[in-house]
């Protein structure tokens, strides 16, 4: 029997014309199975908007039976609550309560995004409930509601639906999620207890009451603002410390589901056996993308096709897997490579997002689901056509010309013609002049410099009259003849033009390297710039100009378009591969995090050794 080929064994029995019948239970379709899911969900959504309103409206509250957070609910319970609140049980998480809102909205989100853990915690507590729904129903109170049977009826068809979509929650989550749960559940109810109690027993009108009385009293509290805690007849708070106290166990109770339901943080980076796959892989088709050579960040992890012909590299940042550049290796191996990157993000829940691919790497993630959107054009210069002749190139011809009337003189040679001592000196001095703590790049910087393994990298060393470096330039492979842009570091008080200085003498020395094309800054919206200021440029385009033109007073946007367009290059379209377009937001989040320009508090980007 082939390799590829299964077989199915079915209970069958004869009939009485002695063919054979099929006894298996069916199981849902495709279509059933998502429509199942997409309603738990929906489901979710709505309970959180009839929490919220619960607890916006006071007559409303008084109306709907309070429960315990959607717990076990016990035939004792029901009778218990009947003196209080009335012979009414409602569907499942339905509370006059900001908790129980919270949890139904991060639910939802986590159902939507298909884990495995949200749809085992939804079944372990509306199947009991529903059971005890149905219990609860034989008894003579509790059947002559109406309210009763639509509570059960729509708690049953909740759990029918989680059965139905059930394979359509497949997303794993981290291990250590059980244990920070437990420890953010315990910090979170003695704070947000402390913090209750206290100021319960300071607003609570009637004297002398037991402490441990103000303390059920605030807990309660923080479950429902409806009638729960009134049993607590030794206390009487105003109606603002119990919507603050409602308000502190919610925030509490989403970091408890924030840590139970976190996606993997995607540990697992670039080990020594896969750069080697990736060097090789880079030796055969690595002239395709510019941007191939940084796929070696050792910050990043790899997903190999079937055949290990071709590889995509990514890093987790929050939830977004987040590749760089076109996958590496044979265009033919991509589509096999792209299914494996995208399987392990569904397995784990991750958003998956590109930056700076291609046109024609955007093309086959296109054909695999992904949408594109034009991030910029990085900017590539072709050696054979640059020259400093004519008038368009005067502006550079004339800094060209005065930084080196001044004394300054450049050096290019390959990383691994630099003895040991020089390069030190020059890592040492491309960390002094670093604009900032954090180290900026991922999609187009190496993020590291020096490093034994990456001596067919060049570097441009520049030094002024009296022989002391100034600036330097290193640029990585792009295959056998090009060269890709990597650092840019200068002293602050060298000479103006210097980098446009550098840039040229390496474009005049390059026929010496080898190198027959360079790949310059990535200039993003540079279309925007460029046909925003044409003649018959539309209001909506204008409007966008201005917009770009004035965040380019905090972020190098528009500069960094008019400093590459100065040398005449060849402009390549790049662009965002995305998934949904409501993730973008959090796709952009992740992009100026993994690039350095967003660092949270207490947070640091990953090194890359």
């Amino acid at each position: 029997m082939p390799a590829q080929q299964s077989t199915v064994i079915d209970a069958q029995v004869p009939n009485q014309r002695g063919s054979r019948r099929d006894f298996s239970l069916p199981t849902p379709g495709p279509k059933l199975r998502a429509r199942a899911a997409a309603a738990t969900v929906w489901y979710l959504r709505l309970i959180a908007v009839f929490n919220i309103i619960a607890v916006m409206s006071l007559p409303f509250r008084k109306e709907v039976q309070e429960h315990n957070d959607g717990k076990i609910f016990t035939a004792r319970h029901v009778h218990a609550h009947t003196h209080h609140a009335g012979q009414f049980f409602t569907p499942y998480l339905a509370t006059a309560g900001l908790a129980s809102a919270a949890a139904a909205i991060f639910l939802a989100l986590v159902m939507r995004r298909g884990k495995r853990a949200a749809w085992l915690v939804n079944l372990l507590c509306a199947g009991p409930l529903f059971v005890l729904y149905v219990l609860a129903l034989t008894q003579h109170p509790f059947r002559d509601h109406a309210f009763n049977w639509v509570s059960t009826a729509l708690t049953g068809l909740f759990v029918a639906a989680l059965l139905i979509g059930r394979r359509e929650f497949n997303a794993v989550g981290d291990p250590s999620n059980p244990k920070l749960a437990l420890a953010v559940g315990a910090g979170g109810v003695l704070v947000t207890g402390g913090l209750g109690t206290l100021l319960v027993h300071a607003t609570n009108k009637l004297p002398h009451a037991p402490l441990l009385e103000e303390v059920a009293y605030s807990l309660l509290r923080g479950v429902s603002v409806g009638p729960l805690a009134d049993r607590v007849d030794s206390v009487h708070a105003p109606r603002w410390v119990d919507i603050i106290l409602n308000i502190l166990l919610a925030a509490a109770f989403c970091l408890v589901l924030y840590a139970c339901f976190r996606s993997p943080r995607g540990r697992k980076l670039l080990t020594d056996e896969d750069e080697q796959k990736l060097r090789a892989l880079l030796d055969k088709h690595g002239a395709r993308d510019s941007l191939g050579y940084f796929a070696l960040r050792r910050d990043k992890a790899v997903m190999f096709s079937p055949t290990g012909k071709a590889a995509i590299t990514y890093r987790v940042v929050g939830a977004v897997s987040l590749a760089s550049g076109d996958p590496i290796g044979d265009p033919e191996a991509w589509p096999g490579a792209i299914d494996a990157w995208l399987t392990e993000a569904r397995r784990h829940a991750w958003i998956p997002a590109v930056m700076g691919a291609s046109e024609e790497a955007g093309t086959i993630y296109r054909r695999h689901g992904l949408d594109a959107l034009e991030l910029g054009d990085e900017a590539i210069v072709d050696i054979a056509d640059f020259t400093l002749e004519g008038r368009a190139m005067r502006v550079v011809r004339q800094a060209h010309n005065r930084v080196k009337r001044a004394g300054y003189t450049v050096r290019v040679r390959r990383h691994e013609d630099i003895p040991a001592e020089e390069m030190a000196v020059l890592v040492q001095r491309a960390d002094d002049w670093r604009d900032g703590a954090t180290e900026r790049g991922f999609s187009m910087a190496l993020g590291r410099l020096g490093d034994p393994a990456d001596g067919r990298c060049v570097m441009l060393e520049c030094r002024d009259a009296n022989d002391e470096p100034r600036a330097l330039l290193s640029f990585v492979p792009w295959g056998e003849h090009g060269l890709s842009l990597d650092l840019m570091r200068r002293d602050r008080d060298s000479e103006n033009g210097l980098m446009e200085y550098m840039v040229v003498e390496l474009l005049l020395q390059a026929k010496e390297l080898g190198v027959q094309r360079v790949s310059l800054n990535f200039a993003m919206f540079r279309s925007v710039f460029e046909r925003g200021t044409r003649l018959g440029a539309g209001p909506v385009l204008r409007l966008w100009r201005s917009i770009l033109t004035f965040f380019s007073r905090w972020w190098q946007i528009e500069s960094l378009y008019r400093a590459n367009a100065k040398y005449r290059p060849v402009w390549e379209p790049r662009f965002l591969l995305f998934a949904k377009s409501r993730d973008i937001p959090r796709i952009g989040l992740a992009s100026a995090r993994a690039e350095g320009f967003l660092t949270l508090p207490g947070m640091s980007q990953p090194p890359a050794p």
